[in-house]
């Protein structure tokens, strides 16, 4: 009796609460998507030349808890997320290993420290190129990946596989609505209107904005994917007003946030 390896998958995903999940062939690296693309070394399959597909998951960013960022809440979940990113690919990749499909985690993040971003800001790996190959996503104009489901409030790992996973189709429509927050409430103006990957993220502002915010112990900053009004979790957490992160907003949110950030952190 064969094994499906999606399968394997779908079931994982399924048991572990993972609600994103999409399959990516490692030759859709060679099909540039827009210029300027993935260089050749950063591919999976070059990488790890066994590679077949790369899989790929999601895990939200809770709305609730990230409004209240930078702050120690949003730290806290972020690291958490990340976490377990890398738990559930590793256990993943090994339950597929066992099953006949030799495959590895990648790690989430695949860097030191905001440091080492400061001097090379590039992990050997993109997971967000993977999960807009996998069809999860499309990029928006504060350079991060736009799902359906949460908007760019999403984090996402990926498994290097020998298994042959046919890929999932790729979202044709645009996801961002050009409403360019992300650009005008940037605190290290780091983006730039216009379409991506045109206008490209400044890499050494955003992370001297994030090296800025560690030593706080409140890193990451978040605004960007904060204050995006794409994403089915806007309805489901009755955020469907992006205007409540606008300076100067009388949201009666606004108390709280300032409570949490008032704590926690430098």
């Amino acid at each position: 009796m064969s094994v499906n390896p999606k399968e394997i998958v779908s079931s994982f995903c399924s048991e572990e609460n993972i609600p994103l999940v999409g399959y990516a062939a490692a030759g859709r690296w060679k099909e540039p998507l827009f210029e300027p693309w993935v260089p050749p070394e950063f591919s999976p399959d070059y990488i790890l030349p066994e590679t077949e597909t790369v899989i790929v998951i999601g895990l939200p960013v809770v709305l609730f808890a990230l409004e209240t960022s930078p702050s120690i809440w949003y730290h806290e979940l972020y690291k958490t997320i990340n976490s377990l990113l890398d738990q559930y690919t590793v256990r993943l990749a090994s339950i597929l290993t066992q099953a006949g499909f030799p495959s590895v985690f990648v790690p989430r993040d695949g860097y030191g420290s905001i440091e080492v971003l400061i001097h090379n800001p590039v992990a050997f790996f993109s997971h967000r190129h993977a999960a807009v190959l996998a069809g999860l996503g499309r990029f928006g104009v504060n350079n991060m990946v736009l799902t359906r489901e949460f908007g760019p409030r999403i984090r996402f790992g990926s498994i290097f596989t020998t298994a042959r996973i046919p890929s999932g189709p790729l979202i044709e429509d645009e996801l961002c609505i050009h409403c360019n927050r992300c650009v005008s409430l940037c605190p290290a103006s780091a983006l730039e209107e216009g379409e991506y990957p045109r206008a490209l993220t400044d890499k050494a502002a955003c992370t001297a904005q994030s090296a800025a915010l560690n030593k706080r112990h409140i890193s990451p900053c978040g605004i960007c994917i904060k204050v995006c009004p794409v994403g089915e979790d806007r309805r489901m957490f009755h955020r469907e007003d992006a205007g409540i992160y606008e300076p100067g907003s009388d949201s009666d949110l606004q108390k709280g946030w300032e409570h949490v950030r008032m704590y926690g952190g430098r």
